[in-house]
């Protein structure tokens, strides 16, 4: 299913709303949806399903990263936690001079992402099923990355253990978060110094049309990660560095 007229003017209109004119990576989106509704009656991806919670709750939502002012030019990226490919595929598409690794732990997640790379010719992303703390252990992905995204995956202190592995000295980590995002970075500095990284700023902004608060937690790593982090899988969720 493609989206309506009215759902194409809702996607322009925010996308604009958030600077971007994307009026010419249009049909990439409408294929996106297409597969994404398609797929979701049969795997469960996820819960949001009218054409507007799509829109603005995933492909918009995904998009306010670039907010950050810190997603342009030729970049290394990893989105940790991709689920559905979410912000990761948005991204590909509104930015396709980014190279773009979508990870998940789940395969079946994974499986329909690799659909999508197929489907719509995206030569700047690949996919890697497995988890992060095990792929922070590994030489061709250990402190390889340039930026890593993530959106709605846990709380910092667990996102600091599974992300800053990841990056380089000198990139930088863009997390997703909503209104709890002032009490966890609070709650998060020990984690963060331990890790190698720094706060640069918290960047709050409102979804256009529904307005609903998200904040992109913006780190940069200033220095190498002790190498027995992150720790074996489960740990950085179950008992967060503090």
């Amino acid at each position: 299913m493609r989206l309506s007229s009215q759902g194409k003017e809702l996607f322009i209109a925010a996308s604009r709303d958030l600077g971007l004119n994307l009026t010419g990576q249009f049909e990439l989106f409408d294929q996106l949806f297409d597969l994404l509704t398609e797929s979701n009656q049969k795997m469960n991806l996820t819960g949001l399903t009218s054409e507007p919670e799509i829109v603005l709750k995933h492909f918009i939502d995904s998009l306010s990263c670039l907010r950050s002012n810190r997603l342009e030019g030729t970049l290394r990226v990893i989105d940790v936690g991709t689920g559905a490919g979410f912000p990761g595929l948005p991204l590909c598409i509104a930015r396709p001079q980014l190279e773009v690794v979508l990870i998940d732990a789940t395969r079946k997640k994974i499986g329909f992402v690799e659909k999508v790379l197929e489907a719509l010719a995206l030569p700047n992303a690949y996919t890697l099923w497995g988890r992060a703390e095990d792929l922070g252990h590994q030489t061709a992905h250990r402190e390889e990355y340039d930026r890593v995204v993530t959106r709605a995956v846990s709380t910092l202190s667990t996102l600091y253990e599974l992300c800053l592995p990841l990056l380089r000295v000198g990139g930088y980590l863009i997390a997703q978060k909503g209104v709890e995002a002032q009490s966890e970075v609070a709650a998060s500095g020990t984690a963060l110094e331990k890790l190698g990284g720094k706060l640069v700023e918290s960047v709050w902004l409102e979804l256009p049309i529904i307005g609903d608060s998200r904040c992109l937690v913006i780190v940069e790593k200033t220095s190498p990660t002790p190498a027995k982090y992150p720790r074996r899988p489960g740990m950085p969720e179950k008992n967060p560095l503090s």
